[in-house]
C-alpha cells in the first residue's frame, strides 16, 4: 500500500504560495501551523533562507510550534541544536516574553518562538509568521512591525480562525481581496478539510480504517461541541454580520444627477407578437433612447459591460463602464429592461456593445435563464471577451470587496442618481460573512420587484474593467453619428469633469 502525501492539499497549497504577504482564514485543528512548521525549518536551514519568528497568543501554542519544528527538523535530517529557552531581548516592556529558540549551525539561521507580543519588532529582519492572530491584543501595531519586514524581503505570515466581523484579522482579509493592500489570501474551512483527508489523517495516526459513516460521525460531533459558535470556528464566517455593506452616504457621494437611467417594459403580450413586429418596436426604442447617449461617448475611451438578468419577475439591468485616462471607471448610463422577451434581450444587448467605443469585454450573469444571453454574447464577442458569471458565495467573497473599495477611493464614480439605484446597491448585506444580495426581494417606484439587479450589474461591470483589462487595446469601434446640441451638452456635463 503506498503510504500518503504527509501534506493535505490545502497544507501543500499553503507552503506553495511565496507571496511577501500571505494570510489564511481557517477553521479550528486543520493543521496550518504543522504545516507553516515544516516550510519554516526548511527556510531557516537553507544557506539562503532567513529567521524565523512565531508570535503566538499563549504559551501552549507556542510550546506545540516549536515541538513540531523540532521533529521537521529531525525528518528533514537538518542538523539542528536542542531547543533553548530565554527571554525577548527587546525592550523593558517586552522582557517577561518567554522564547523557545532552535539554531541551525549549516545555515546561521534560528527559530525563534514567542508568546504575547513583542512591542518592538523593528531593527530585525526574516519571516514574521503571526499565529491565531485574530485573538492577538493590538494585532493592528504588531502587522505595522511585521510589514516594516517586507521592505527588505522579508515575509509576514498570517494565519488564524476569525473572531468577529470587526477585528482587525477580517479587515486585513477584505483589505488584500479589496486590493487595498497587496498579498494573498487562502481559507479553509473544517468541511473543506474533510473533503481533503483530515479525517482520513485522524485515522491513520490513530491507526484505525476510514468508514464515511464514521466520518460523517465525527463531523457532526465536532459541530455539535461548538454549537452556536461552529460558523465562526469552523466555518470562517466573522461573527456580528449583518446590516447593509455600503451606506447611504458612501454611495450618494458617487452618485450623479447627469447619469440617466433608461427604462423599457414590454406590456402584457408583447412576446405574443411576430418577431418582425417586436423587433421594429425595440429598434425604435433603442434609436431614440439609447442611440444619443451612445453617440455622446468619448470615441477614444475604453469601455467595458456588466449585465444582471432577468425575464418576467426581476429585472435585467446592463451598466456600461468607461474607462477615464486617470483611470476612474465611470458610469455613463444604465438600461433597465423588464418583462422584454429574450429575443430582443439579446437585440438590446447586441445594439449597446456593438456601439460602446473600444468595448474590452463584458461579464453577463450566466444563472437560470441568463446563460442563454451570456452564451450568445460570449459567441458573438468571443471567449476572451465576455465572462459567463456563475454567480456564487466564492465569487461574491472575491469581487465584492474590490467594488467598495472603489466607491471608497473614487475610482467607480457617476451612478445615477436614481432611488432605485440606491435602493439595489443598499440591498447588499452581509450573509454569512459574504457581502451579497440577499433572497428577499423589494418594490421599485414602479410597482415592480426589484432583487438588487442594479447591483450585481454594477458588481459584474467593475469585475469586468479587473479582469479583461490585463492586455494591448486592438479593438476598432464604428462611426458615429454626429450627435444633437442636446446631447453634447450632456457629454460636456458628464465628461467635462474627468
Amino acid at each position: 500500500m503506498t503510504a500518503p502525501p504527509v501534506l493535505l492539499d490545502y497544507q501543500q497549497r499553503w507552503i506553495q504560495d511565496k507571496s511577501p504577504l500571505k494570510v489564511i482564514e481557517k477553521s479550528r485543528r486543520t493543521g496550518l501551523t504543522w504545516a507553516e512548521a515544516a516550510d519554516d525549518v526548511l527556510t531557516a536551514a537553507a544557506s539562503g533562507g532567513q529567521n524565523i519568528y512565531y508570535i503566538a497568543y499563549n504559551q501552549d501554542m507556542t510550546v506545540e510550534y516549536i515541538q513540531a519544528c523540532a521533529m521537521w527538523a529531525r525528518a528533514f535530517n537538518h542538523a539542528a541544536d536542542e531547543i533553548e529557552e530565554g527571554f525577548w531581548d527587546a525592550d523593558d516592556e517586552d522582557k517577561h516574553i518567554k522564547t523557545f529558540t532552535i539554531r541551525f549551525p549549516g545555515s546561521n539561521h534560528r527559530i525563534v518562538a514567542l508568546t504575547s507580543r513583542p512591542s518592538n519588532l523593528r531593527g530585525r529582519q526574516g519571516t514574521i509568521v503571526i499565529d491565531e492572530a485574530a485573538f492577538h491584543e493590538q494585532l493592528g501595531e504588531l502587522l505595522k512591525a511585521a510589514l516594516a519586514m517586507l521592505i527588505w524581503g522579508g515575509r509576514v505570515r498570517v494565519i488564524s480562525t476569525h473572531n468577529g466581523v470587526d477585528n482587525p484579522f477580517n479587515e486585513l482579509v477584505n483589505d488584500i481581496r479589496a486590493g487595498k493592500r497587496k498579498g494573498s489570501v487562502q481559507r479553509i474551512a473544517f468541511k473543506e478539510a474533510i473533503e481533503a483527508g483530515l479525517y482520513r489523517r485522524v485515522c491513520l495516526r490513530q491507526g484505525k480504517p476510514w468508514q464515511l459513516a464514521d466520518e460523517t460521525a465525527w463531523m457532526m460531533d465536532v459541530y455539535a461541541f461548538y454549537g452556536d459558535g461552529a460558523s465562526e470556528e469552523l466555518d470562517c464566517i466573522p461573527a456580528n454580520s449583518g446590516g447593509a455593506w455600503l451606506s447611504r452616504a458612501l454611495i450618494e457621494s458617487r452618485m450623479s444627477a447627469e447619469t440617466p437611467v433608461l427604462r423599457w417594459q414590454c406590456r402584457s403580450g408583447f412576446e405574443l407578437l411576430p418577431d418582425h413586429i417586436r423587433a421594429a418596436e425595440c429598434r425604435d426604442w433603442l434609436e431614440e433612447h439609447l442611440a444619443p447617449l451612445l453617440a455622446a461617448l468619448p470615441q477614444d475611451a475604453i469601455s467595458f459591460h456588466g449585465e444582471d438578468f432577468g425575464r418576467s419577475g426581476d429585472l435585467t439591468v446592463h451598466v456600461p463602464l468607461i474607462l477615464q485616462k486617470n483611470l476612474t471607471r465611470r458610469v455613463p448610463f444604465v438600461v433597465e429592461l423588464r418583462n422584454v422577451p429574450f429575443r430582443q434581450q439579446e437585440q438590446v444587448a447586441f445594439y449597446l456593445l456593438d456601439r460602446l467605443p473600444r468595448f474590452i469585454g463584458g461579464a453577463f450573469d450566466a444563472r437560470g435563464n441568463g446563460q442563454f444571453l451570456a452564451e450568445i454574447a460570449m459567441q458573438r464577442y468571443g471567449a476572451s471577451r465576455i465572462q459567463q458569471v456563475m454567480l456564487s458565495e466564492g465569487w461574491y467573497r472575491e469581487h465584492m470587496p474590490p467594488v467598495k473599495a472603489a466607491l471608497e477611493d473614487g475610482t467607480l464614480d457617476t451612478l445615477p442618481r436614481d432611488a432605485d439605484i440606491l435602493a439595489d446597491l443598499r440591498a447588499v448585506q452581509v450573509i454569512r460573512g459574504v457581502p451579497r444580495i440577499p433572497d428577499a426581494r423589494n418594490v421599485g417606484e414602479d410597482k415592480g420587484k426589484r432583487h438588487g439587479d442594479a447591483a450585481v450589474a454594477v458588481a459584474l461591470a467593475y469585475y469586468a474593467s479587473r479582469e479583461l483589462n490585463k492586455g494591448s487595446v486592438t479593438v476598432k469601434s464604428r462611426r458615429r453619428r454626429t450627435a444633437s446640441a442636446i446631447t453634447q451638452g450632456f457629454a460636456g456635463a458628464v465628461w467635462g469633469r474627468a
